[in-house]
């Protein structure tokens, strides 16, 4: 039986393509969805893709992911920064999760450097563009392959 893993994005990455392109590159949200859905497809893995600018949505969608997904890939966009709530959602999923963002956040502002979701997350991958969603997902089969 495949497994079934979940992608989700938040505030502002409907807009890749056209937001700060300097800084997120000329792919949209679509595109990183077509990479996302190849390299699942490549693991024999399910995906669910979601994007939200709400955070109770995400929170929602978090908990809604317990026992229905066996592995989690989140781009938390600027809620890693201030979300406490998604950290604590994230908690509470018995799953592996891994923690993107396209670019480094360690390179930019200082507000940046910090990340909730790091604390909770199986493994970080940033400043790798949408590439790092392709590397999240290659690293979560792999977890899964050894994951109770």
């Amino acid at each position: 039986m495949a497994k079934h893993i979940l992608v989700l994005n938040g505030p502002n990455l409907n807009l890749l393509g056209v937001r700060e392109p300097q800084t997120y590159g000329a792919d949209t949200l679509a595109d990183v969805e077509k990479l996302c859905r190849s390299a699942a497809r490549a693991e024999k893995l399910e995906l669910d893709f979601r994007q939200s600018n709400h955070e109770g949505e995400l929170v929602t969608w978090i908990q809604e992911a317990r026992g229905k997904f066996d592995g989690l890939v989140i781009n938390p966009a600027a809620y890693s920064h201030t979300s406490v709530a998604v950290h604590d959602a994230l908690r509470m999923l018995d799953v592996p999760i891994m923690e993107v963002h396209l670019s480094n956040i360690h390179a930019r502002e200082a507000f940046r450097h910090h990340s909730y979701v790091s604390a909770v997350a199986t493994g970080v991958i940033c400043g790798l563009g949408p590439a790092g969603y392709r590397f999240a997902i290659l690293a979560l089969a792999e977890k899964l392959k050894h994951h109770a």
